[in-house]
């Protein structure tokens, strides 16, 4: 945005140097006639003075200094001759002789001295219309650049009093491009909305940057309707793999989740969601719409691919993902290296109750342990529960007992704990008796 901004400032400033050095030697060698005539069509809006040929010369010294000679400390030492005689000289001669200053500033990239030369031009009273009209949309447009954004707002104003037609399109993005860096956010939404409404009145397509400036606008309103239609436009216009994420993004937040998954699906089928956070964000969408099958697919092609780091939470995901769609045999060996990563034991005790229901109750008495010795557990008595549930099923049913003793200590845990006690306890008993009937015979 900063390069178009630059290239329309150098457009505008060099048609203000333009009508500068081309008109007056016209005016120099006019006839009364042709004269008369100029002086007639100026009547129309302003009596404006002329441009003696003598200041002209001067100027055009200064203007061979910097151009041809690439000197820009001599440029700016005539046009200071100049201006210690300025008590000689009319307001459109000291006005030329400040756009000569800004000019020269601003190629050469003195951006505040080039300001104050450009405002010193549109306080020389009078001018040709037209030319100050160019100065003060480049001072807009430099101000703009230069974070001045009160500044701009003013000098478009201004233009806007001379102007007699309606207010272009341009005008407006800077207007709003003003108002959104000076957080006055209802402003800056109804300039760039008429930029916007006024171009494709026109049949024509609105800029990527100003559709950019408008959804952040209505993001900063906390208008997530408006960024959703913005971003829909966009996606139709521009086709660009980020606005379809942002799309599914918006969706989301609005709420609309199949319509989320619907972009995002669409979004990978064109090969769009190529990054980690892409990746994870869709995997999180399948497991939320149950098809975690897809997500942990998705996930587990990622990673293959470097695209995933296989770090705790991606594993952790996976391993979740790949438990809901009940593919265990996939899950396990995945939580397994989740679980190793983890400080803490809450994917051990995760992982135990898997192996418990896959009936590898050796593996699930191991992983059970390790979640007590690695501890900060959200239900420890959960763990205990566990080891005395496979101890059982190992027909442990002392070591059971004892590990159910552990659990019934935790209120999570306690009402389950004593269910299962008076069970492995009956249990214990039946086995005892028929060990003793087997012994006595």
């Amino acid at each position: 945005m900063m390069r178009k901004q630059t290239n329309t400032l150098l457009s505008a400033l060099a048609f203000a140097f333009a009508s500068a050095t081309v008109s007056v030697p016209s005016m120099l060698v006019a006839t009364d006639a042709v004269a008369q005539e100029q002086k007639a069509s100026e009547k129309k809006t302003r009596r404006v003075p002329t441009l003696r040929g003598k200041v002209y010369e001067q100027l055009a010294r200064a203007q061979t200094a910097a151009d041809e000679a690439g000197n820009v400390e001599e440029a700016i030492a005539i046009l200071k001759e100049v201006e210690d005689k300025s008590d000689s000289m009319n307001a459109y001669e000291k006005a030329m002789m400040y756009n000569f200053f800004g000019f020269i500033y601003y190629n050469n990239e003195d951006y505040v001295k080039a300001l104050e030369s450009f405002a010193k031009v549109v306080e020389q009273q009078p001018i040709p219309e037209k030319f100050e009209m160019t100065t003060l949309f480049s001072l807009a447009q430099l101000n703009l650049m230069q974070g001045n954004y009160d500044e701009t707002i003013t000098y478009l104003e201004r233009w806007e009093s001379l102007n007699t037609g309606p207010v272009p399109v341009k005008n407006k993005v800077i207007k709003a491009q003003a108002y959104y860096q000076n957080k006055q956010y209802d402003e800056a939404a109804m300039w760039i909305s008429e930029a916007v409404a006024d171009h494709e009145a026109e049949g024509m397509i609105p800029d990527e940057g100003w559709l950019i400036l408008q959804r952040a606008i209505f993001y900063e309103l906390k208008q997530p309707q408006k960024v959703k239609d913005v971003l829909i436009k966009m996606v139709k216009l521009f086709d660009e793999p980020k606005y379809w994420i942002q799309l599914a993004g918006m969706y989301g937040e609005l709420g609309e989740e199949r319509k989320q998954l619907a972009i995002m699906e669409t979004a990978y089928q064109r090969g769009f969601v190529n990054t980690s956070a892409d990746v994870f964000n869709m995997a999180q969408l399948y497991y939320y719409h149950r098809v975690p099958y897809k997500g942990a697919k998705l996930m587990e092609q990622a990673m293959n691919d470097g695209v995933l780091e296989k770090n705790l939470r991606n594993l952790k995901f996976l391993g979740q993902s790949w438990s809901l769609a009940k593919e265990q045999d996939k899950a396990i060996p995945v939580m397994m290296q989740a679980a190793e990563l983890s400080e803490d034991g809450e994917l051990d005790a995760q992982l135990a109750q898997i192996l418990l229901n896959e009936e590898r109750f050796d593996d699930a008495i191991a992983a059970a342990e390790r979640a007590v010795e690695k501890g900060d557990l959200r239900n420890p008595g959960l763990v205990y529960l566990i080891k005395g549930m496979a101890l059982y099923n190992k027909k442990q049913y002392a070591l059971a007992l004892n590990q159910l003793a552990e659990a019934e200590k935790h209120q999570k845990s306690r009402a389950m704990a004593q269910q299962w006690k008076q069970f492995v306890q009956g249990e214990k008993r039946q086995a005892d008796a028929l060990a003793s009937e087997l012994g006595a015979s």
